[in-house]
């Protein structure tokens, strides 16, 4: 059963891990990978990635990327929404930080960003304005 406008929405917000699918080029299946996104109901999807990934460099050639969201717990649910890139910038430290701090609690997040500034170099904020949705519940099993 499909979703309404503001559960998909509402669901679209919670904190998941998504998975993020962008066009991959002639000959290619597209590149889909788990990433940590952020998403406010009637807002952008954003994410914060290495501006030297595959995925980067691919979303700034595609301009448009998919996001996929999902559980299966209490009921099987998914969100997939795609759209065009509305910013691709350089992230800021507090970008970084309010992503890292919204999938971990305390001290995880703070381990994290440590382990991250010495592992990682620049990231990049990646904005994406939804515009087709496709959303079911389908109960519980």
């Amino acid at each position: 059963m499909a979703l309404s406008r503001a559960e998909r929405e509402e669901f679209l917000a919670e904190a998941q891990v998504g998975s993020l699918g962008v066009a991959a080029g002639a000959e290619r299946a597209p590149l889909v990978v788990p990433i940590w996104y952020a998403y406010d109901p009637g807002g952008e999807v954003w994410v914060v990635t290495e501006t030297d990934s595959r995925k980067a460099r691919l979303i700034a050639d595609a301009g448009r990327f998919t996001m996929l969201a999902e559980r299966t717990a209490p009921t099987v649910r998914y969100v997939s929404v795609e759209g065009p890139v509305v910013e691709q910038r350089p992230a800021t430290d507090e970008e970084h930080r309010r992503m890292v701090r919204r999938f971990l609690p305390g001290e995880a997040a703070e381990q994290y960003l440590a382990m991250t500034e010495k592992m990682f170099g620049e990231l990049q904020y990646i904005s994406m304005r939804p515009q087709r949705w496709l959303s079911s519940d389908m109960g519980s099993f």
